[in-house]
């Protein structure tokens, strides 16, 4: 099991939102790159970046905090980065930076053709992310729900090529209420590519109830808020989800 701890970024610095709301952020740090090196020190695996900015505006915003990040962890783990991302060109311009993993959220929704596109030029280092509430999918910073079905959605994005697809459920995200287990389990059981939990993991006993559906296919999760108020401890949570799943994930 993957715990992949995340690094929001809102004018260069380290926040948290509560449900997307870019005017309820708390800052956690101004220093992304040490902030980065924490979560690596803390035995990370993966880093989760997202420009905050950039998904409001539509094209890359802190890109400056992105590159001291790569900067720092250089080839150490992989890092994925999701916010803003619209055409090929930015796709190409951060893998050329380091990234590992590209995430398309509303583009994918809003221009299918895009995503697929990214595929196929960029294929095993596209990620999708489905952001959802009561089971259909939202975009636009969560702004806009579509009338689209998560698997539905899912399943044609899995033909195109994606790694992975975060699956999201706004209604939890920030909130610390708890990852919504069952949706995320009836994602994975749906596709043949590995599913990342995020939104409102909140304690130990969430890492435990993901672990326990891993072998449907839900291969991490993104630890935002919780690892940073001190309700989880990431190391403490990393060692137990080892210890269940047998030494590693």
């Amino acid at each position: 099991m993957l715990l992949i701890p995340a690094i929001d970024l809102k004018d260069g610095q380290c926040v948290r939102l509560k449900q997307g709301d870019m005017n309820d952020s708390t800052t956690f740090g101004e220093d992304p790159a040490a902030m980065a090196r924490r979560w690596l020190e803390a035995g990370a695996r993966r880093l989760h970046l997202v420009d905050l900015n950039g998904a409001f505006a539509g094209k890359p915003v802190n890109e400056a905090a992105i590159k001291s990040i790569l900067a720092e962890v250089g080839d150490e783990i992989p890092v994925q980065l999701g916010g803003g991302i619209r055409d090929l060109d930015t796709v190409e311009r951060y893998l050329d930076d380091g990234l590992s993993y590209v995430i398309i959220g509303t583009a994918a929704v809003k221009n299918p053709g895009f995503l697929k596109d990214a595929c196929t030029a960029f294929g095993g280092h596209i990620i999708v992310g489905l952001d959802a509430k009561d089971g259909k999918v939202a975009t636009d910073g969560w702004s806009k729900l579509s009338g689209h079905e998560v698997v539905d959605l899912a399943r044609k994005f899995e033909d195109y090529g994606v790694e992975a697809v975060i699956y999201t459920d706004i209604g939890r995200d920030g909130m610390l209420t708890g990852i919504n287990i069952d949706a995320t389990v009836k994602l994975a059981q749906a596709l043949s590519i590995p599913v990342i939990a995020s939104g409102g993991l909140s304690n130990l006993a969430d890492i435990e109830k993901l672990c326990a559906v891993e072998s449907e296919g839900v291969e991490g999760v993104i630890c935002g808020r919780a690892i940073y108020t001190g309700a989880l401890d990431f190391v403490a949570a990393q060692q137990r989800a080892d210890q269940l799943n047998g030494g590693g994930g």
